[in-house]
């Protein structure tokens, strides 16, 4: 009888201590994921606005582009015309 008693404090004791330990485990478990992704949502928000800032960049880059063919393109028209009036005169 007294060996009952023992076999069903054990098993219980054992419980218990699987659950003292347990759910704090699975508890720290939990923080460090929501810690771990935090920190990664934070990375890509970081790398998001780099690219909105490159793509920026990117975009001034061409419209400047633009504007220098065309400043370019003016260039040519007034060098060919100056050309064309150095053969006209000599």
């Amino acid at each position: 009888m007294i060996a009952g008693h023992v076999a069903a404090l054990s098993s219980s004791a054992e419980a218990g201590i699987i659950i003292g330990l347990g759910i704090p485990v699975a508890v720290c478990a939990a923080v460090a994921v929501i810690v771990w992704a935090y920190f990664r949502l934070q990375a890509h928000r970081t790398d998001a606005v780099a690219m909105a800032a490159y793509r920026k960049l990117a975009e001034e880059a061409v419209s400047n582009q633009q504007e220098l063919r065309t400043e370019l393109a003016k260039l040519t028209e007034h060098v060919q015309a100056v050309e064309q009036l150095m053969r006209d005169v000599g």
